[in-house]
């Protein structure tokens, strides 16, 4: 039994659903799972919920945030410091790259989970879940939370085998996102690339909206203009699985009862 901490700060797409994937049926017998959250807010102060994950005295931390480079989910990861620890975050993350591997920490840092449009006029409650659930069709279609899931399931692997993980480095791309999903049609695959690349470009145009423009006669219509383009993404990225599932070609990649990851293609056949 592999205990499993997971600390999240802040909102990303991959926050949502990240233990989840780990136990999509929930009947692993291999794990055990525990999730602490600071919610919304992300400051150094906020860290503190590691005490409450360090109660459950985990084998394995995940730690997931937006901008991971910022101060508080700095002070949350390094309350943690030697046990694995896994950052997953997003695009900005990147400049703490040399940090974290210099601290022993491992990183899936997801390029196209995207921030949000954060302008008062423009987010509301409704708004953000519509944004984040189209977050979630994009990195779910294209790939790229097969690759969270298989990534974080490496290492309880050699953490059940008693021996020390090798924590992941892995910057999530389009080209990596659609060759995990391992897609057999060629218009799917780009479909899926599209949707991912789109998404990215979410970031630029939100962050332009958020932090360059102070009139909001240009920033409104800015952060309006990156939602449309996520939604525009999902809608690719939904077209890009309906492709494979007209060819009963969805690839699957179920757990087993003992952790085990199974696969299968066509839909009637069980997974082996």
């Amino acid at each position: 039994m592999v205990k499993v901490g997971i600390l999240k700060m802040g909102a990303i797409g991959t926050a949502l659903l990240v233990e989840y994937l780990l136990d999509e049926r929930a009947d692993r017998e291999d794990i055990e799972v525990r999730v602490v959250t600071s919610g919304a807010k992300m400051q150094p102060e906020e860290a503190k919920i590691a005490e409450k994950l360090k109660e459950f005295d985990p084998d394995l931390v995940i730690v997931v945030s937006p901008n991971a480079a910022l101060p508080g989910p700095k002070a949350a990861r390094e309350a943690f410091e030697g046990k694995p620890v896994i950052v997953i975050s997003d695009a900005p993350a990147k400049k703490a790259k040399e940090e974290f591997e210099q601290k022993g920490f491992g990183y899936i840092l997801v390029n196209a989970d995207s921030m949000i449009g954060a302008r008062r006029e423009f987010l509301d409650p409704t708004e953000m879940a519509l944004f984040n659930a189209d977050v979630v069709k994009v990195l779910a279609a294209t790939g790229a939370f097969r690759i969270v899931q298989e990534e974080i399931d490496k290492v309880i692997e050699a953490l059940k085998k008693g021996e020390k993980p090798e924590l992941p480095k892995v910057v999530i791309t389009a080209e990596k996102a659609v060759e995990a999903a391992k897609f057999s049609n060629p218009y799917a695959k780009a479909k899926a690339m599209a949707a991912y690349y789109i998404a990215e470009k979410v970031a630029d145009v939100d962050v332009r909206g958020c932090f360059i423009e102070k009139d909001p006669e240009k920033y409104i219509p800015l952060v309006t203009a990156a939602h449309e383009m996520m939604r525009i993404a999902a809608k690719l990225a939904d077209e890009a699985r309906e492709i494979e599932k007209g060819n009963d070609t969805v690839f699957r990649n179920p757990h087993a009862r003992d952790g085990k990851i199974l696969s299968k293609t066509k839909l009637m056949e069980k997974p082996q």
